[in-house]
């Protein structure tokens, strides 16, 4: 027989039942829009992530000031003001691996334009903060060397906080009180989405360094104070305290080469220990944050993620193949006397072969391209929903196309091996 015969005569079978050959493709469109859904959401998920990890920087090091102490209780990382400028400046002519270091400063407060108020965080900010954190400006420009030097009073916005109070008004040259403190606008951010722990990265504003310290904090804890002082509860409610002189909360470090990294975290490690004057065995009062760690566990979570979803898919794939394979075989048995006539008229057992693996790939693979076509449906649907990251590609769905067919093969074989090695004459005797 050839291709056609077998292929022709596999299709009249499967017609002649075919709601039957409809549910046990089922479990194959079932296995195969998982494959592709489950793969998709798991490869977007990996896209999402490792966008959201490079805007942290692979090549950075996070110093942070140690946790103080309030009565008995253990503060949280920054605290505790142990860091200074002329830590910064040590970091920068000390470690030949560093090329940037970026002190920083932090502090929440009421942005006011007119009408419009939003409530934000602000960032106190060294010049080396823009190539450390990969950012840039997309509106006006980014503050001077006089603007550092001398506290001005300027301000860069975070995309969120520019659309909030300025909708689709230009804000630069734009006067807005931060706090109670006038400044004027001289730029704005290039939008990043979200931060590495899913915060919003543009729901901030940027000043300078000294502006922060001098300005934004000093205000804020006078205000504190002369508010507490006119209620008459000091006693309870400490007034908020002005920083350190030349203290930060955090500096931030970028290394030329990732290679480097473990090695400048040891010398910085070292470096401040000495400057700070700790004694062996003593603990440390700040702590350094290698963001290629995190960078690599969090790589790892999710590759992992996607393999476990995938082998989710796989095996719906497998049960749906189990079920082809038990079809066939019952169709096997019902079929012995028919097999045993083709038999007595000329079909060998390759022939018979073939006609029963041809009709386990026309189940498989139907059933594939229809699970193809919902799983891309079902995949653009939630991409479209914004339900689920996905990333669609054709590779995925090729990959889906050899696994339905692959499936039609394996479990195929062996109910049309058993067809095969029927024996003719005790065939046509079969009372089915």
């Amino acid at each position: 027989m050839s291709f056609m015969d077998i292929l022709r005569t596999a299709l009249g079978s499967l017609r002649g039942n075919w709601m039957r050959s409809a549910l046990t493709a089922l479990g194959v469109i079932i296995g195969i829009a998982a494959v592709i859904v489950m793969v998709s959401v798991g490869q977007g998920t990996q896209a999402q992530l490792d966008d959201m990890i490079s805007r942290l920087g692979s090549n950075r090091l996070e110093i942070f000031s140690s946790a103080g102490r309030s009565g008995g209780a253990r503060m949280g990382a920054g605290s505790q003001s142990t860091l200074t400028v002329r830590d910064v400046e040590a970091i920068r002519n000390e470690i030949p691996s560093v090329q940037y270091v970026s002190p920083t400063l932090r502090g929440n407060s009421q942005v006011i334009y007119g009408e419009r108020n939003w409530s934000v965080s602000w960032q106190g900010i060294h010049a080396d903060y823009f190539p450390v954190n990969d950012a840039s400006v997309v509106l006006g420009e980014e503050f001077g060397e006089r603007d550092y030097a001398v506290a001005g009073q300027v301000v860069i916005l975070g995309e969120t906080v520019r659309r909030e109070l300025f909708g689709d008004m230009d804000p630069v040259g734009e006067t807005v009180r931060v706090g109670r403190v006038p400044m004027r606008v001289v730029g704005v951010l290039r939008p990043r989405g979200q931060t590495g722990f899913g915060g919003d990265a543009d729901d901030v504003i940027l000043v300078p360094l000294e502006t922060g310290r001098r300005r934004l904090s000093a205000a804020a804890a006078a205000g504190t104070a002369a508010s507490t002082g006119a209620s008459g509860a000091a006693a309870a409610t400490p007034a908020l305290r002005p920083p350190v002189p030349d203290t930060v909360q955090s500096i931030s470090v970028g290394v030329a080469r990732a290679e480097d990294l473990q090695v400048a975290e040891a010398e910085i490690t070292e470096l401040l220990r000495q400057r700070h004057r700790i004694g062996i065995g003593q603990e440390d009062d700040f702590s350094v944050r290698n963001l290629a760690e995190i960078v690599s566990t969090r790589t790892q979570t999710t590759r992992l993620m996607s393999w476990l979803l995938g082998a989710v898919a796989t095996i719906s794939l497998i049960v749906g193949g189990i079920g082809i394979m038990n079809i066939m075989l019952v169709s096997v048995t019902e079929r012995i006397r028919e097999i045993g006539l083709r038999m007595a008229v000329g079909a060998g057992p390759r022939e018979i072969q073939q006609q029963f693996l041809a009709e386990a790939m026309l189940i498989s693979l139907g059933g594939g391209l229809i699970g193809i076509v919902i799983g891309v449906a079902g995949a653009l649907g939630a991409s479209r929903l914004g339900a689920l990251p996905v990333q669609l590609n054709l590779q995925v769905v090729l990959m889906a196309t050899a696994f339905s067919v692959a499936t039609g093969l394996f479990f195929g074989f062996y109910p049309a091996r058993k067809a095969s090695r029927l024996d003719p004459i005790e065939a046509l005797r079969h009372q089915g």
